[in-house]
């Protein structure tokens, strides 16, 4: 017996893929800094390919995949860390979203038109370009009972990276050094970072005195500084050998790794209800010649098809 739309919550037919170590986090003994490296791995090329975008599309669209990774990993609860960004250029928008457990989707909303034309004029545009002036926002979400945080600030930065590190600086006031990449390889996409965060102190230590954390701090970002995309992207570089070629005189301290995961949550019940919202001549209008109602999420690109005479719409 099938079972009707509005209790089908399973997985559409997509990838069921897991990274196991995706996210590596880790803290530098007696020194106020922590970070995660983040790494896809073959989860970037299956998370982009389902969507057909220029490839200075799908490396900004990469690199907002790692940077909401590296935050969702750090969430203490159920929830889950999303970035979107809303420009004048010819992306309009940018959405990208981790939950604690590591499950990542995403989206991008563009100007077919004002694309081309960017493309036909500069072929490789810095992500500014691409999404011109706007904002940026992350918010942290903990479910439908509990208020979600939100920052926003205005689009500053030529790179995902540079907005991302201003966001910190101006809405959280809180230290941050960012890398993102992103890039076409021999095995597919790949997509990664790296992310330091100032603290007070960790691991159990007490940094004392600001001259000592000042210049810890600085040492890290020089540090980090060296680390090139062909390191963050190569897949037979494992985590644990990239840290400790960056850090091994810092008293690296390397935490159990995080596990990453193709995470669309869409389902039949959850657009079901949506079409439930629509009057009853919208959904005329939206049925095809077969009689069917298609609908695709927009994260994953899987088309939804609802016979048009099982559909109710909401009365008048």
């Amino acid at each position: 017996m099938e079972t009707p739309a509005f209790l089908d919550r399973d997985r559409p037919d997509v990838p069921n893929l897991v990274v196991p170590g995706g996210v590596t986090p880790f803290y530098l003994q007696g020194s106020p800094v922590r970070g995660r490296l983040v790494r896809l791995g073959v989860l970037a090329d299956v998370l982009l390919t389902r969507h057909d975008n220029p490839a200075p599309i799908t490396r900004l669209a990469g690199k907002a995949l790692a940077l909401v990774a590296a935050l969702a990993s750090a969430l203490k609860f159920h929830g889950s860390f999303s970035l979107q960004i809303k420009g004048d250029g010819p992306v309009s928008m940018l959405v990208a979203d981790c939950t604690d457990t590591g499950a990542l989707r995403f989206y991008v909303r563009t100007d077919e038109d004002a694309l081309n034309a960017l493309l036909a004029e500069t072929p490789k545009p810095t992500d500014r370009e691409l999404l011109g002036n706007g904002y940026l926002a992350l918010t942290i979400d903990q479910g439908a009972e509990t208020e979600r945080h939100q920052g926003i600030v205005d689009i500053a930065g030529d790179d995902l990276s540079s907005m991302a590190t201003h966001y910190f600086a101006t809405s959280e006031q809180h230290a941050c050094w960012l890398y993102l990449t992103c890039q076409l390889t021999d095995a597919g996409w790949r997509a990664g970072g790296l992310v330091l965060e100032r603290i007070a102190g960790e691991g159990g230590t007490h940094v004392v005195g600001a001259e000592t954390d000042d210049a810890s701090w600085e040492t890290a970002t020089i540090l980090a500084s060296t680390l090139s995309a062909r390191e963050v992207l190569d897949d037979t570089l494992a985590p644990s050998d990239l840290l400790y070629r960056l850090f091994h005189e810092e008293g690296l301290h390397v935490s159990q790794p995080r596990a990453l995961a193709y995470g669309c949550r869409c389902s039949r019940a959850r657009l079901v209800e949506v079409l439930h919202g629509f009057p009853e001549e919208d959904l005329d209008h939206m049925m095809q010649d077969d009689g069917q109602i298609v609908m695709t999420c927009e994260f994953c690109n899987h088309d939804f098809r609802f016979p048009r005479k099982e559909v109710a719409g909401r009365t008048q």
